[in-house]
């Protein structure tokens, strides 16, 4: 039921991105009141640093993270399937009620995708069900391990940012200690590990510069395809400087690291 979904509270509302892995500092957070977050925000995070086996390291690693990477995934299952039960009515030619088309202005506003004359149409619904799906667990978890040297640098310990993640106003996160003269950007911190999964999810499904990868998503869709990580990540060049090297090397570590991955 639509209502049903309608009562998943809105996620952090973030700013607007650039590129290559740029951010996005919390604008408003105006959480569901489930245990759930709670537990994920407030989960004591492992001295990483200390761990020296590396099949333990990386266990622990992605243990700690996959609890938010499901959550995540989770509220966007819901948004997307009242996107697409609300697509059907629209297509069925059924009246919308006011309480539909209000949950469907926030989650245009949440996503960059204005409604049409303040109506929902075909037209957004294709706009809206590219950005709002699934990140599959193994990109997720293997960009975070990449980007943040699986939880040992300065900015997952000290920030709790997994993913490289930007942002531009003074004193919003860590100043890089090998900043390029002259370069105003800080690396942002955040509350807990859940608030830097969740930046990244909503980095990834709105920036331009991820576009791409939407499209190889929808691509799967269409396809009755699995979402899977290995291709998507096709769609992240622009993620790094490093251009298609930072690629493969994602996509090596999803293959390499693949016994411990929960779905695909």
């Amino acid at each position: 039921m639509i209502k049903t979904t309608k009562k998943f509270a809105f996620l952090i509302l973030l700013s607007g991105l650039t590129a290559c892995g740029e951010t996005l500092l919390n604008e408003e957070k105006t959480h569901d009141s489930d245990e759930g977050i709670s537990q994920l925000t407030s989960a004591e995070k492992p001295d990483f640093r200390a761990i020296v086996d590396v099949n333990q390291k990386k266990a622990a690693f992605f243990d700690y993270l996959r609890p938010a990477v499901e959550h995540e995934n989770q509220r966007i299952e819901r948004e997307r399937q009242f996107l697409l039960e609300l697509q059907a009515k629209v297509e069925s030619g059924e009246s919308i009620d006011n309480e539909s088309l209000a949950y469907s202005e926030k989650l245009g506003n949440v996503y960059k995708v204005a409604l049409n004359s303040d109506s929902v149409t075909l037209g957004w619904f294709n706009v809206m069900l590219k950005r709002v799906d699934v990140l599959p667990e193994e990109l997720v978890l293997s960009q975070a391990a990449n980007e943040s040297g699986w939880g040992t640098s300065r900015f997952a310990v000290e920030g709790n940012n997994y993913f490289g993640q930007w942002c531009y106003r003074k004193g919003c996160g860590l100043v890089p200690s090998a900043r390029t003269t002259g370069a105003t950007h800080e690396v942002a911190t955040f509350e807990s590990a859940y608030l830097s999964v969740q930046a990244y999810f909503m980095n990834v499904n709105r920036n331009r510069a991820y576009s791409e990868l939407r499209d190889i998503r929808a691509a799967q869709r269409v396809a009755g395809q699995i979402i899977e990580g290995v291709n998507l990540a096709e769609g992240l060049s622009r993620y790094s400087e490093r251009g298609h090297a930072y690629v493969d090397e994602i996509q090596s570590m999803i293959t390499h690291n693949k016994k411990y991955w929960r779905q695909g």
